[in-house]
């Protein structure tokens, strides 16, 4: 047996096909030798490389190989001719070949005299279609047409008519599946007229495009006809209107040279060019874009510093460093006119008004506002713009947005910069560096305007969460600005001062028509939020007035006051559980301090001893520089044996597993050091760790404490958490400064420079 792929062979039908397949090969060379016939089959799924009995069609054709001719390759090029149907019953593996069981047909047993009557109306039926179908352009050869007139057999007909029709594999194994004569003149009928349909469609089709084109053709011979008419009476081919519209533009804006000189050549080609050419409209497009940019157009600077500061004040609360900044800079311009706009990147977790300040600074200014999200920016195209020679090209996003503004000065807001990433497109982040660099963003050149644009005049902002992530070149061209999370009291003030009334006035309630107390205000933060900013804040206040302008409507006299007795009924269960910490003193768990992207977290850091022979297992999804610290940890403790009374073959007769919750989270970074310290020394000592305590710094193999950073967001965190002891390398001592004083009072810091004053604070005796 052979497995064909893609190809029915019918009965009474001569081909040839090429088989490579070691178990084709064989079977074929078997029958050449023995002379006997060989069976194929049709594989439903052309991909299967060793075809089973269920990925064959059960029916196919017994054949007798004529002729064999070897290729290069292992190939065989296979001459046969199909003899009659058979049904696959089953076949025997037989190496290196498959013999195969088939049960044969008599294909007229039972017929009767009306039977061969209808057989014979379908014949002629079928032969008028088949000359029908050759008629429309099928390539039929002459002899094949001949020989359909002469069969006088129904089944043998039916086959050589499908086995000459252009037709999918599927259709002629639906052919082949019947084995009812009857049934197979009416399969070919049926196909034969969809195929005819289809050639009809087809034609009609190809018919219509060559209207179309000969249409065309007509339309450009009438207008090259016109155009010589008009050159005759002196008449412009172009809409002269435009044309002097462009002009008059040209001449009123202020334009650079380069740009003037450029844009009155592309209306001279445009005046010169037919309307039906294709570069027409290119020109008219690109002519509109240097019209419509905003060329010398600038607002007038408000320098007046106390009222930059009431605007500031009034849209948010805090954010100190950004507005103290921004007065600086006010301060500067109002003494040195030409001073270049700095740039400056507001990094910091989400939800703490980064791109909302922004909008606040343009207020403030007196300037116009425009934002560019860039995260997820992949194509440098995005930035700088396609070349005119590509389809449906256009300026960069940094041009099209300056048109938006409808300004040269505007505050431009470059939201997510730390989102930017490359691929095969280009880089966008060394696209920004031309437009970020205050010494050569005055000479932009945009691909579609190809041409300088001055940007200088701009006060571009962006924004990051992790300004970690932001290509060195860009970042080197920024001033950060650190915008930290807010403390519980920050965001009950923003609650109070801003959150209540902007919602209630979103909801179409009295600013003071729901009255929410601080206590509640303060519950809704510790157990319905945890989070940096106030984002999910602002959504379950918007929660309470959905809530309450639903009891209002029901109920106009309704007095809506939210405290900590109904406050489940406007918010449901507390969506905070308890913090992730110990609530009791224990051996081997230390809670440690991180700092993310989104603000900082706690991290439990456990260490468990086993006996064995000194194997360490590290689990959590830590990065290699965690990895790293956990074996800087083991082997500082080891160093500190005798001082912790530790059995001199313990790392011979021990296990250390060290794990880091949650698994499913990576984790990275070298402040877990102490932490990790502590954790193996419990674990080995059996010593338990202070519950009540939090930590962070790095370790050094001597056993120094090193400084870190993200010291306020993790100093939140261990508060969020109910922790009001914090551990901290004594080289941050400086860094409490700038902690605000509602947190000072709550917490208690300890500074040190060796793991021995680590261990002395956290370890119990």
């Amino acid at each position: 047996m052979v497995a064909l792929r893609g190809l029915v062979v019918f009965p009474y039908m001569v081909l040839h096909f090429d088989v490579g397949r070691d178990m084709s090969v064989a079977a074929v060379e078997e029958c050449m030798v023995q002379g006997r016939e060989i069976f194929l089959a049709a594989q439903k799924d052309v991909k299967v490389e060793t075809p089973e009995k269920d990925d064959l069609f059960e029916i196919g054709t017994v054949a007798k190989v004529k002729q064999v001719l070897k290729l290069p390759g292992d190939m065989m090029r296979v001459l046969v001719e199909g003899v009659r149907r058979g049904k696959l019953i089953g076949y025997v593996k037989r190496d290196p070949y498959l013999e195969t069981i088939v049960q044969v047909f008599d294909e007229k047993e039972g017929e009767n005299q009306a039977q061969i009557v209808i057989k014979e109306v379908y014949m002629r039926r079928i032969t008028e279609l088949f000359e029908k179908y050759a008629s429309l352009g099928a390539r039929i050869p002459t002899e094949t047409l001949y020989t359909v007139n002469e069969i006088e057999d129904a089944g043998k007909f039916a086959d050589l008519i499908a086995a000459n029709v252009a037709i999918k594999m599927d259709d002629k194994q639906r052919v082949l599946d019947c084995v009812n004569e009857l049934d197979r003149l009416k399969a070919v009928m049926e196909i034969l007229e969809k195929e005819i349909e289809i050639q009809e469609i087809d034609k009609e089709l190809a018919f219509s495009v060559r209207q179309q084109i000969d249409k065309s053709q007509k339309e450009y011979f009438l207008r090259e006809q016109m155009k010589a008419i008009q050159k005759e009476l002196g008449d412009s081919d172009t809409d002269k209107d435009e044309i002097d519209e462009f002009k008059k533009k040209i001449a009123e804006l202020e334009l650079p040279e380069e740009v003037r000189a450029k844009a009155e050549k592309e209306v001279g080609r445009l005046s010169r060019m037919s309307p039906g050419s294709p570069e027409t409209n290119v020109i008219h497009t690109y002519l509109d874009w240097i019209v419509s940019l905003p060329w010398g157009v600038k607002t007038e600077d408000n320098l007046d510093l106390k009222h930059a500061r009431k605007i500031l004040d009034q849209d948010h609360y805090g954010l100190t460093k950004v507005k103290d900044r921004i007065i600086e800079f006010l301060a500067v311009m109002k003494l040195k006119n030409d001073m270049k706009g700095p740039i400056l990147c507001l990094a910091g977790p989400p939800g703490v008004g980064k791109t909302s300040i922004a909008k606040s600074i343009a207020r403030a200014v007196g300037k116009k506002f425009v934002r560019m999200s860039l995260g997820g920016v992949r194509d440098e195209a995005e930035i700088r713009g396609h070349r005119r020679t590509y389809i449906g090209a256009i300026p960069g996003r940094i041009i099209t947005s300056l048109k938006q503004a409808g300004s040269m000065n505007p505050v431009f807001l470059l939201d997510e910069i730390d989102k930017m990433s490359s691929d095969f497109r280009g880089d966008p982040a060394s696209a920004m560096l031309e437009v970020l660099d205050p010494e050569i963003n005055n000479t932009f050149r945009d691909h579609y305007l190809d041409m300088e644009f001055d940007l200088s005049s701009i006060l571009f902002l962006t924004t990051a969460n992790n300004a970690q992530a932001i290509p060195g070149p860009l970042y080197d061209r920024m001033e950060i600005i650190n915008v930290d999370s807010y403390t519980d009291v920050e965001k009950l003030n923003i609650a109070k001062k801003h959150l209540i009334s902007k919602q209630a006035a979103a909801h179409g309630l009295q600013p003071k028509a729901v009255k929410i107390s601080d206590a509640v205000l303060m519950d809704i933060i510790h157990r319905y939020t945890a989070e940096s900013g106030v984002r999910n804040l602002e959504r379950e206040i918007a929660a309470i007035m959905r809530k309450a302008a639903a009891k209002m409507v029901e109920d106009e006299k309704a007095d809506i006051s939210v405290s900590k007795h109904n406050l489940r009924e406007f918010l449901g269960l507390p969506k905070r559980g308890e913090a992730t910490v110990m609530k009791r003193d224990t051996v081997g768990v230390v809670t440690g301090l991180a700092w993310t992207a989104v603000g900082g977290q706690t991290l439990p850091v456990e260490v468990s001893v086993i006996p064995g022979n000194g194997k360490l297992e590290i689990t959590g999804q830590l990065g290699d520089v965690m990895k790293e610290s956990a074996k800087t940890a083991i082997s500082v403790v080891r160093a500190m044996g005798r001082k912790l009374k530790l059995k001199q073959d313990i790392n011979e007769t021990t296990d250390l597993h060290i794990h880091v919750p949650e698994g499913a989270i990576p984790k990275d970074g070298p402040s877990a050091g102490v932490t990790m310290v502590t954790a193996v020394a419990s674990a080995l000592t059996g010593r338990k760790v202070r519950h009540d305590i939090a930590m962070t710094g790095e370790i050094t193999l001597t056993g120094r404490v090193l400084k870190i950073g993200g010291i306020k967001e993790k100093a939140l965190a261990a508060l969020r958490a109910g922790i009001h002891t914090i551990i901290l390398p004594k080289d941050n001592q400086n860094d409490l400064d700038e902690m605000p004083e509602s947190v000072m009072k709550q917490l208690t810091f300890c500074f040190v420079s060796k793991a021995d004053d680590v261990l002395k604070l956290a370890l119990m005796e």
